[in-house]
C-alpha cells in the first residue's frame, strides 16, 4: 500500500488539516486501516473494486462521505485494489459548511444528498478525472465554494482556541485558554461543543492521546515512562487508561 500525507496549499489550509492518501493496486489481497480519535472530522472519497466497510459499525460506505469525530476505534476493511482520499477538517467548520450538527455524527458518518447541486458535481468531476492530483484539486474547489459561501458564519475565535489545544498538545488548562480569548469558561465550553461536538476538556484529552500515539510508533523514547511525563499524564496508570480508551490496546500490545 502507497500512503502519502500531504499538506494542504494556502487557499484551503484554514480549514483543511491534512490531506491523506492510501493507493492499493493488487486485487488479490484484503487490507485493514485502523482509525483512532484525532480530533478532526473529514471528507473522504474512496474508489474500490468491492467497496468500504467501516467496523464493527458493518456499515458499507458512499463513494463519499462525512465522517464526525472518531472516539472510539475503528477499521476500514477493504478488498482489492482501492482508492482513498482523505480531507481532515478543522472542527470548527462541520456545523457551518454542511449545515449538520457535529455531535450527532460523532462515531457516526453523514451521507450527502445526491441531488444536491454541489455533490452532484462533485461526483461527476471525480467521475471523470482520472489522476490523484485532479481528484484533490476537484474536492479543493468544492470545499473553497463552501468557505466562500459560509465564511462569515464561521467561529474564528472557536478555531484559535482549536490553534492553542494542538499547539500545546493538550496540556494547557481550558480555563486558561478561555482567558487568553477573553471567554467567560462557560461560554468558552458551550461554543466549543456547539461548533466542534466536543466540549475542550474532551478535545484537549484527543489532543494529548495523539501526542503519545505519535511518540510511541516512531518509538521516540527510552522507556514508557518518557511518554507518560512529556505527554503530561499524571502517572503510567493514566495514560494506559486514557490510551486503552481511545485504541482498544494497553501501549505495549499495541507496540506489537
Amino acid at each position: 500500500m502507497n500512503y502519502q500525507n500531504i499538506v494542504p496549499e494556502d487557499s484551503i489550509s484554514l480549514f483543511v488539516k491534512n490531506i491523506w492518501v492510501f493507493e492499493n493496486e493488487d486485487k488479490n489481497i484484503h487490507t485493514t486501516l485502523p482509525f483512532f480519535a484525532d480530533g478532526c472530522p473529514g471528507l473522504m472519497f474512496q474508489q474500490t473494486d468491492h467497496g468500504l466497510i467501516v467496523k464493527p459499525h458493518d456499515k458499507k460506505m458512499p463513494e463519499v462521505f462525512l465522517y464526525g469525530q472518531t472516539i472510539l476505534p475503528i477499521e476500514l476493511e477493504i478488498s482489492g485494489a482501492f482508492l482513498i482520499i482523505v480531507f481532515q477538517l478543522y472542527p470548527y467548520v462541520l456545523k457551518t459548511f454542511f449545515d449538520i450538527q457535529p455531535q450527532s455524527i460523532n462515531d457516526n458518518c453523514y451521507y450527502f444528498d445526491d441531488t444536491e447541486e454541489d455533490i452532484s458535481w462533485l461526483k461527476k468531476q471525480l467521475e471523470l478525472s482520472e489522476s490523484v492530483k485532479d481528484k484533490i484539486e476537484i474536492i479543493s474547489k468544492l470545499l473553497l465554494r463552501y468557505f466562500e459561501k459560509k465564511k462569515e458564519n464561521l467561529d474564528f475565535e472557536i478555531r484559535q482556541g482549536i490553534e492553542y489545544i494542538f499547539q500545546t498538545k493538550g496540556q494547557e488548562s481550558i480555563r486558561s485558554i478561555a482567558g487568553k480569548l477573553k471567554f467567560n469558561i462557560r461560554t468558552f465550553e458551550r461554543r466549543f461543543l456547539t461548533e466542534t461536538g466536543l466540549t475542550p476538556k474532551q478535545f484537549a484529552k484527543i489532543i494529548q492521546f495523539q501526542a503519545s500515539l505519535d511518540q510511541l510508533t516512531v518509538k521516540d523514547y527510552e522507556k514508557h515512562t518518557d511518554i507518560v511525563y512529556q505527554n503530561g499524564f499524571s502517572d503510567q496508570s493514566h495514560f494506559i487508561k486514557v490510551f486503552k480508551a481511545f485504541t482498544g490496546k494497553t501501549p505495549k500490545s499495541f507496540e506489537k
